[in-house]
Parts: C-alpha cells; sequence; structure tokens
C-alpha cells in the first residue's frame, strides 16, 4: 500500500500589508497573538488596552511561508494543500499565483495543486483581508441595518454600523456582554500538504440506525476517491467483529455502505448513569496486490431523543439516552479564550474535569463563539458529558442573499461531518435568542428589533431567517447527522408559525431563557415561580477573586468598583448596579473592596442554588437545568462560574452540591417548611429524614426524623413542619434548621436552612482554623462559633472538595484540595476567612 503523506507547513512569517519588515508568527495563531509575541502590542486583556488595538482589524495582513517539494511526493497521482482553519477573509497564492479566496472561519477549504507543483522550494502567502473593511460595503449595499445587539460598533470606532452579522466567523470577537472587541485574522488550524495514489478514505462515518441493549445495527458510510477502477474487499473490524464484503470502484468519489450488527452492545452512557464505552471501527480496503486505503473511526454506540409529547401540561422537552429520560445537570459554555489559539490541551481538560467534578452531565457549546476543537469534544466522550450542540448564530440576525446562504450550507456540512462520530453530541441548535429576539408573530414580544422596520422589510428579514434555520440547518443535520435532533433556536416553544412559537415567559411546552433575574431586577425567589419544561439559560454575575484582578488592575487606585480599569472589565452595562442592589437585599454590607468580590460570589452561588433546585423540585415537569455559565475568554466580572485563570468561585462549589445524583431541597412559605428529595437514580428508595434546630451558638433546640421513601427521576415531598414546631418561639435570625437525608445509615445530603436572609443573620464572632493532616493537601477546618461561608483561599492552581461552607460551632469539616496539575506534588498553603470576616 502507498501510504499518504501528509506534511504540516510551518515555519511562518507576518507582516502588515504594505509594510517591509516581516516578523516571526507561531501558526496556529492570530495576528494579535503574533504581535503580542513579538512585543508589538501590550497585553490585550491588561487595564484598557483593548481600546488602544482596535486598529488591528481595519488593516490587512499577510502570512508567508517557503516548503520544498520532492520527488518522491510528486510522483504521487493526487495533491491538494488542506486549509483547516482561515480567520476569515483569505486570499491563498501559491507561487504568486491565487489558488484560493477563503471566507468562512469554520469551513475546511480543499484545493488541488499537483499541476502547480515541482521539485524544489515554493512559496505560500496568506493574505488576510480586514474583516471590517471587507464587510463594510455589504452594509451599505444592504441599505438598512441589521440586529446584532452584542456587536460592540462603538469600542471598534464602527458608531452604529454592526457588520459582524457578515461575516461567517465567530460572533463574540465584535464583543459581547462579557467579553471584549477584538476582531481577529489569522491562520487558525494548521495548514497541511497531502499527497496520495489510486485509493484514499475520505469519510468514514458510522451511522446508528437502531441501538438497543440486545442489538446494534449500524451503516458503516464510507467515502473512497479512486484513481481508477478497483475491485477487491472491503473490510471492517471492531474490538473481536469482523465483516468483509466484495466492491468495486469507479474513477472519481464512491460511496460504500455496509450493514454492520452487534449482538449485546457496550453501550456509551453519560456522567452518572454508566460506562462511556467507544468502539474503533477499522475499515481496509484490499485486493490480490494488498492494502490500499484504509481508515478509523471511534465512536460510541447510543441511541438519543429529543422528547416532546403532549401531555397535561403542554408538551415534554426532554433528552432520552438509550430508552432512560435524563434530567440534565450542566451550564453553558463560551471559548476559553478571547483568542482560541491560545487554549491549551490542559486548559480543555481542567474545564471538563471541573464538569465532571461538580457532577454535570452536560454542556452547551453556544453559537456566539466556535465550534470547538476536537479535543474538546473527545474529552466529553470519554468523560460522559453530554454536547448541546449550537451552530455559530446568536443574538443577530443574518442576510438571505445566495452567497451567504451557500456559505452557510457548506459550513454546516463541514462542521457535521467533523463532529458527528462523537457520542457526546446529543442535540443540535441553529442559534441562539434569535427566535425569541425578533418574535415575528407577536407584536409586542421580543427585543424591539422589527419595530425599526416596515412591514416588506420585516418579512424579508424573516424569510431569510427561516431559510437558515428552519431549511438549510435542519436539511444538513438530517442529511449527515440524521440520528441527532435538531432544534432551530434556543429558546422556543414550538414551530407553530403563529404567536405561539416564542418563548417569551415560563411554558408548559419548549425551552426557555429565564432572565427576570438579573436584566429583569426580580428577587432570587421569582426562580422558584418561573419554570419551563427546559431552562437553557439563567445566570447571575460575580466579580472575579482578588488575584484574577491583580493580573490586570494594577495600581491602588483601580482597586474600586467603579474605577476605569474595573468598570472596563465589567461589560454590562448595568451589571456593577445590579450586584450592589441584589447585594443589599440578601447580604450584610461588604466592610472593603476584596470583601465586595467575595460578597458577589456568595450572592450569585445563593442566587444560582435557588433556581437549580426549583428546576430539580419540579423534575419530571422541567428536565434540564443549564445555568450561564461555566467559564471565561478573559479576566471580567462575569456569570461564569470558574475564572478565566480557573479559579473555582463560590458558585462552583455550590452547583457541585447542588447537582449531586441525590439531593434535600428546603422550600419555605411563611410559616412552615417543605423537605424535598430530589432523586436522578437510585438503588433503594429506603431513606431517612433527620431535622435538627440549632441556636447559631451551637445549643439544639429540636430534633425529628422521618422514615421515607424516594422516587426515581422525580421529587418528593417528604415531610412538612410548621416552623414554630421546630423552633417554638426562638428569634429566626438565630437559628439554622440542619436536614440530612440518609441511605442506609449514610449520609447523602444534608442542608443547612436559614429562616431569614442572610443579612439579617445574628452571626456571632467566630474563629476558624484550618490544620493540615497527615496526608498530604487534606485539611480540617474547625470553627469556636457558628461561622458562614467559609472561604479556603490558596494560590495553588486547583480546587478544594468542599469551599464557602457553613460550620456549626465545634464541627470539624475535612477538605481535600486536588490540584490542577496531576503530577504536582506541592504542599499547599491556606488562609480561611468566614463571612463575619468581611462584615
Amino acid at each position: 500500500m502507498k501510504t499518504e503523506q501528509t506534511i504540516t507547513i510551518d515555519n511562518w512569517k507576518f507582516r502588515q500589508k504594505g509594510e517591509e519588515q516581516w516578523l516571526s508568527a507561531h501558526v496556529p495563531s492570530f495576528v494579535h497573538t503574533d504581535l503580542r509575541a513579538n512585543g508589538k502590542i501590550a497585553d490585550p486583556f491588561d487595564g484598557d488596552n483593548e481600546k488602544a488595538l482596535q486598529w488591528i482589524d481595519k488593516v490587512d495582513w499577510e502570512y508567508e511561508t517557503s516548503f520544498t517539494v520532492d520527488q518522491e511526493l510528486l510522483n504521487e497521482t493526487s495533491i491538494e494543500f488542506v486549509f483547516n482553519g482561515l480567520d476569515t477573509y483569505a486570499d491563498v497564492y501559491l507561487n504568486d499565483q491565487l489558488i484560493l479566496q477563503a471566507n468562512n472561519m469554520f469551513r475546511v477549504w480543499h484545493v488541488d495543486v499537483k499541476s502547480l507543483l515541482s521539485v524544489g522550494d515554493h512559496t505560500l502567502t496568506v493574505h488576510l483581508k480586514s474583516p471590517i473593511q471587507e464587510d463594510l460595503p455589504k452594509l451599505a449595499a444592504l441599505g438598512y441595518h441589521l440586529p446584532a445587539s452584542n456587536d460592540d460598533s462603538e469600542m471598534g470606532e464602527l458608531g452604529d454600523r454592526k457588520v459582524s452579522i457578515f461575516a461567517r466567523k465567530a460572533p463574540y470577537h465584535y464583543g459581547w456582554d462579557w467579553g471584549p472587541r477584538f476582531v481577529t485574522s489569522g491562520i487558525w488550524k494548521p495548514i497541511e500538504l497531502k499527497a496520495w495514489s489510486e485509493t484514499k478514505v475520505n469519510d468514514f462515518y458510522i451511522n446508528q440506525k437502531s441501538i438497543t441493549e440486545e442489538r446494534a445495527v449500524v451503516d458503516a458510510e464510507v467515502i473512497v476517491q479512486a484513481d481508477s477502477t478497483w475491485s477487491g474487499e472491503a473490510t471492517i473490524q471492531t474490538e473481536e467483529l469482523f465483516w468483509k464484503e466484495n466492491v468495486s470502484l469507479v474513477p472519481g468519489e464512491n460511496v460504500l455502505k455496509l450493514e454492520l450488527v452487534i449482538d449485546n452492545p457496550k453501550l456509551w452512557w453519560c456522567h452518572g448513569y454508566g460506562e462511556q464505552h467507544q468502539y474503533t471501527f477499522e475499515f481496509e480496503l484490499k485486493n490480490e496486490s494488498g492494502l490500499q486505503a484504509q481508515g478509523k473511526v471511534t465512536t460510541g454506540l447510543r441511541s438519543v431523543k429529543h422528547v416532546r409529547n403532549a401531555d397535561q401540561h403542554g408538551t415534554s422537552f426532554y433528552i432520552e439516552l438509550n430508552g432512560e429520560p435524563i434530567f440534565i445537570k450542566g451550564a453553558n459554555h463560551i471559548p476559553n479564550d478571547s483568542f482560541v489559539t491560545e487554549i491549551t490541551k490542559e486548559r480543555f481538560q481542567y474545564e471538563i474535569k471541573s464538569a465532571v467534578a461538580a457532577n454535570m452531565n452536560m454542556l452547551r457549546v453556544w453559537g456566539g463563539g466556535v465550534y470547538e476543537d476536537d479535543y474538546f469534544y473527545q474529552l466529553c466522550d470519554e468523560q460522559g458529558i453530554l454536547v448541546w450542540q449550537d451552530f455559530m448564530f446568536a443574538c443577530s440576525m443574518y442576510p438571505g442573499d445566495e452567497a451567504f446562504l451557500e456559505n452557510v450550507k457548506q459550513e454546516a456540512a463541514d462542521v457535521l461531518k467533523q463532529l458527528r462520530s462523537h457520542p457526546s453530541i446529543v442535540f443540535w441548535c441553529g442559534n441562539n435568542e434569535i427566535d425569541a429576539a425578533w418574535a415575528h408573530y407577536k407584536e409586542e414580544a421580543g427585543w424591539g428589533w422589527k419595530q425599526d422596520y416596515d412591514q416588506p422589510t420585516r418579512e424579508k428579514i424573516w424569510h431569510d431567517y427561516q431559510e437558515i434555520f428552519h431549511h438549510i440547518l435542519a436539511d444538513q443535520v438530517a442529511s449527515y447527522a440524521p440520528n441527532e435532533p435538531y432544534w432551530p433556536s434556543s429558546p422556543l416553544v414550538a414551530l407553530t408559525d403563529d404567536e405561539h412559537q416564542h418563548a417569551t415567559k415560563a411554558s408548559g411546552s419548549g425551552d426557555l431563557h429565564y432572565w427576570d433575574v438579573w436584566h429583569g431586577k426580580k428577587p432570587f425567589e421569582a426562580y422558584n415561580d418561573n419554570i419551563s419544561r427546559f431552562m437553557s439559560e439563567y445566570g447571575f454575575q460575580s466579580f472575579p477573586e482578588l488575584r484574577t484582578i491583580d493580573s490586570f488592575a494594577h495600581e491602588e487606585r483601580d482597586l474600586a468598583i467603579e474605577s476605569k480599569v474595573m468598570l472596563h472589565h465589567q461589560k454590562n452595562g448595568a451589571g456593577n448596579r445590579l450586584i450592589k442592589t441584589y447585594m443589599d437585599e440578601y447580604l450584610p454590607e461588604p466592610k472593603d473592596f476584596r470583601s465586595f468580590l467575595y460578597m458577589s460570589q456568595v450572592l450569585q452561588a445563593e442566587g444560582i442554588k435557588t433556581a437549580i433546585e426549583a428546576h430539580r423540585r419540579n423534575m419530571p415537569y422541567c428536565m434540564g437545568t443549564l445555568y450561564w455559565q461555566i467559564n471565561d475568554c478573559w479576566p471580567v466580572a462575569s456569570w461564569s462560574s470558574i475564572d478565566y485563570f480557573g479559579r473555582w468561585k463560590a458558585l462552583q462549589y455550590f452547583v457541585k452540591k447542588a447537582f449531586k445524583p441525590i439531593i434535600l431541597s428546603v422550600v419555605q412559605t411563611k410559616d412552615q417548611l417543605e423537605f424535598h428529595g430530589i432523586a436522578d437514580r437510585l438503588l433503594t428508595n429506603k431513606a431517612k429524614l433527620i431535622i435538627q434546630a440549632y441556636k447559631l451558638t451551637g445549643e439544639l433546640l429540636n430534633e425529628t426524623s422521618k422514615d421515607c421513601l424516594l422516587n426515581k427521576g422525580q421529587s418528593t415531598v417528604i415531610a412538612v413542619h410548621a416552623i414554630k414546631e421546630l423552633i417554638g418561639h426562638y428569634d429566626r435570625e438565630a437559628v439554622v434548621i440542619v436536614a440530612n437525608l440518609e441511605i442506609d445509615g449514610k449520609q447523602i445530603d444534608q442542608q443547612l436552612h436559614y429562616l431569614v436572609r442572610t443579612k439579617q443573620l445574628q452571626l456571632p464572632k467566630s474563629l476558624v482554623t484550618v490544620t493540615p493532616t497527615a496526608e498530604a493537601n487534606v485539611f480540617n477546618v474547625h470553627s469556636t462559633a457558628f461561622a458562614k461561608n467559609i472561604w479556603l483561599d490558596t494560590a495553588a492552581l486547583g480546587y478544594f472538595t468542599n469551599n464557602y461552607f457553613d460550620l456549626l460551632p465545634g464541627e470539624v469539616r475535612q477538605i481535600d484540595f486536588i490540584p490542577r496539575s496531576q503530577t504536582s506534588e506541592e504542599t499547599i498553603s491556606v488562609d480561611v476567612y468566614s463571612m463575619q470576616d468581611m462584615i
């Protein structure tokens, strides 16, 4: 067999178009990162440097390299360049001859160059055209603007001219309410020169037609490129199984389809439900001359359904995996960096490790970022993290000219072929929030976009929207990933083509983005009453800790919430005011800047805990909760639970507890408490609830217990008590209710419930101590008096098994530190604080 030859093109240099000086480049990269590496610009994230770097996207750039071709390579019958990722408008020249005009960051471009190569040295030049200059004429030609709420054109020195909608590149590059505006250009994925002869496997896909525990029936679909007529044997092997079939090829592209049957297959399950078994299928073409071509694909066998059945409430909305309804627990994911070429494998590993540690089973790859690196999805496959995958459209209306639509169609084909073998991807979604924002069928609904247009223009914009999200993307998913569900927009009630389609409030059908807490200024308690069938977005902001802020704010004057630098790293205009307003409502007043940062994290954590428990209490009516958001793309005040440097905020610790497979949840009305037991899965449904009422000074006021039964996949009210019955006439401000749920004598969950808001609690002075144990990075935490939201603080990278927790007087809690690096043997130093230290 002649093996395929692949040469990765490297040793690049770059310059601003028209300049003489070439600088070294570190492809894959962006212009911004290469300028920074050459010392030509300051750190884009530092201070308010973002403002001074807006010129970069308004000029053209050139990247160039040389490579050598030998006779062995030229002897191959086919030679092509594969451009895996060009951002975004790129003219590519081979020895000064134009070979490609690229216009989509997300597409893969193949260019046949066999006839253009000879033995010796060659030059490859990539001319990256300014995305701003390229798209401004399109805006002028269109004759009207298109909505693009998060395009920060003012920061980009364009006034109200929003051009992000014309470029098929990451929308967040143009700014968002948690991220900066860096409109990048670059070679962001490798460029390869591939050569082969006779036959080549272009694509190999396992189409999972029917998957059960007893039998898996799949089609192995293989696309083979042949130089000439060929006949022989096709074989596929996986584990102990082997299939073969005689095939004939004709010159050009051949589509082979072989049906495979696996009895008693090992199924792929998400985290918390079973093993993540994957099969590697190896394909070979052979004849009397030997092995001619080969390919392989690794995937997990599983069935997935998006279940939308009519019921007494409306229509269900849940993911069914291998026939089992899955309550989805997770978060929205954005790119881990404004410059995605800076994201290392370790950063992906840490994010997925953190998701698993927090008992998540899904991440939503949100539509304003990028289709993630294949390694991200491999990790999700291995760890059982389901993926809700948006196509990259968000919070904007898009053009509908023929060229744009064809570009979208080809983008979808490329992306689906690249990603469809990942068993973790179980849901495809057309866009983020556009249906609800435009709300075509309901005049008073939406974000006010459509009111800017006359009726004919409205109809044209909506027609273009439907063409992309109801037809092109739906058809491409059906063609390339026929076993995965597609949903045109999130949130959405249903495709009814009338006013009942748009998600504007909690509904008995569809998914919901609930933002009345935060944007709508509703109290946290509103989470309890605004629940849909699937909560795909909701959130609350906090600040990162001081170590993270030190990375961009260096002067004493900068360490104030309203300083110029801090405001620059708060991209939501009302953010600081909203945090302060909610903090005044729920928490004691912080004594200084660092305390304010701490309080903001506790505030965020308490709010989202309220939401998650409300969603889980309402299962199976509600079958999913994805908060906004797990991560950051730069150091910033945001809705994240893990900051840019990987530091877990209080929210990530609260989420870990709230997402446990079995939890208690306490609901308070004016005069009574309801105790709910919530279980995803059960080995036994027999449990015991123990309820204790303590004074904050440590004395036990009351204790009661009850044997109970839990229900799988449901929330069960296991006890109801009048508050007076538990605490008598004692002050609510000085009491904590401690509820423990036990199964077979083992504590499964504990909830500390307070009868008043935290700011009303009579917090005693306490001394909290942290004592190292004999085991490395394992600590005992003890308090002399009741301590609220104990924060274990360390400079080391990693996370604790618990943090921001409460301690009763005399209680000892053992806490482990999990280092970010598995090879780290560093013994860490820990500082400890509680809320009492912050007021």
